[in-house]
């Protein structure tokens, strides 16, 4: 449909995608459709996307958040409230296999940009809104990971049972609402490739958050159990936590009775998984005010490295609590590639490997993250030229 020739090699090439979206939960999607192999056309107003000024850290003065979600795109710089832009913007929704958008709901309405005008311009169009709670009673609030975090109840599951509640380290709903998007984008194009019309996909960060706290909010649907925060422990597993060495804390993640059992041989201590307080999951998660004293006194007797190596060969499953450049560095010496570079500035950026593995159309970085308007003349030109 597009015409556009800035796709890549994917699944998706011959799929533009009108990015009408920032920040993070869109533009996560649409850089995972980049991937594989969609043009994606990023829309940005004058002032571009806010990102672009959420610094310090920088690469070359560029902001490192920004350049994390806007690969293989190309940036247009339309200001919706210019008649002439509103026809670029119009001709691009027709033009377009996929439009995601974040903004307000209702706002886009007054340029004639909203579901209801974009289909009518465009009836095999998929249409992406991802709102913040929702366009009823909802749409109003504004829609920000932390909001979400909070009024979730997500919060009240993070940090010590003492202590405040805390929000995840990373906005971690506006991801999992792009993943969201990008499945229902995903979806929309097959069913439209069955003989489906265009449709459209909402997604918002509440029912992302809802649905992404799976065992929790399951324990107040099916349990009638309301959970509240335990710190690092988990609620029903035990040993399901960091544990204290000679020289620090390793994560140990014992999920079978079966894997208790090896753990507590490496210990030196098999005595335990045949202790009935400990030997079934459920007798070690009720007993583990007993039990942890007892593992930590074995565990507190070698380094963490020390046991990380013997633990994962006996197929225990554990592991060093990492800084963000030893997880990286942990990835490659796995042989994962987790580090792909694109050009930028002259040189290279690393950015993260999209971590959909497909045997044969395989996701590609074709394209820096764009300055602002940088690719404004060309798409520009090419919009005005309409096709007969």
């Amino acid at each position: 449909m597009s015409g556009s020739p800035a796709g890549g090699s994917g699944p998706l090439d011959g799929i533009l995608v009108a990015d009408f979206s920032r920040v993070l939960a869109g533009p996560y999607c649409t850089m995972l459709l980049g991937d594989l192999g969609a043009d994606v056309i990023k829309v940005e107003s004058p002032g571009g996307d806010d990102t672009r000024g959420w610094k310090p850290p920088v690469r070359d003065g560029v902001s490192t958040y920004y350049l994390g979600v806007n690969r293989n795109k190309r940036s247009v710089v339309l200001d919706f409230g210019s008649p002439e832009d509103r026809v670029l913007a119009h001709e691009l929704v027709r033009r377009a296999d996929v439009v995601v958008e974040n903004f307000k709901p209702g706002s886009l309405a007054k340029f004639g940009l909203d579901y209801e005008s974009a289909i009518a311009l465009n009836p095999s169009l998929v249409y992406a809104s991802i709102t913040g709670f929702g366009t009823g009673k909802g749409a109003t609030i504004p829609g920000y990971d932390l909001m979400a975090e909070a009024i979730s109840g997500f919060m009240s599951l993070t940090g010590d049972p003492d202590g405040e509640p805390y929000k995840g380290g990373v906005a971690v709903f506006d991801v999992i609402a792009g993943l969201n998007t990008a499945i229902g984008v995903a979806a929309a194009l097959f069913a439209r490739a069955q003989g489906a019309p265009g449709q459209h996909i909402e997604v918002n960060l509440l029912s992302t958050a809802l649905s992404g706290m799976v065992n929790h909010t399951s324990a107040y649907l099916a349990g009638g159990v309301v959970p509240f925060r335990s710190g690092n422990a988990h609620p029903s597993i035990y040993p399901y936590e960091p544990l204290a060495t000679s020289d620090g804390e390793i994560v140990v993640a014992v999920g079978n009775d079966g894997q208790f059992k090896r753990f507590c041989e490496i210990l030196g201590a098999p005595e335990l998984a045949a202790d009935p307080r400990f030997a079934r999951n459920q007798d070690r998660t009720r007993h583990r005010d007993v039990l942890g004293p007892l593992l930590v006194e074995r565990l507190k007797l070698r380094t963490k490295e020390e046991w990380f190596k013997e633990l994962l060969a006996a197929g225990v499953p554990c592991g060093p609590i990492n800084t963000i450049d030893r997880g990286v560095a942990f990835a490659e010496e796995l042989g994962l590639d987790p580090v792909v570079k694109v050009p930028f500035d002259g040189g290279e950026l690393g950015t993260m490997r999209n971590p959909i593995a497909l045997s044969v159309t395989a996701p590609t970085y074709r394209l820096s993250p764009p300055a602002l308007g940088e690719h404004s003349a060309e798409i520009r030109e090419w919009l005005r030229n309409r096709p007969a």
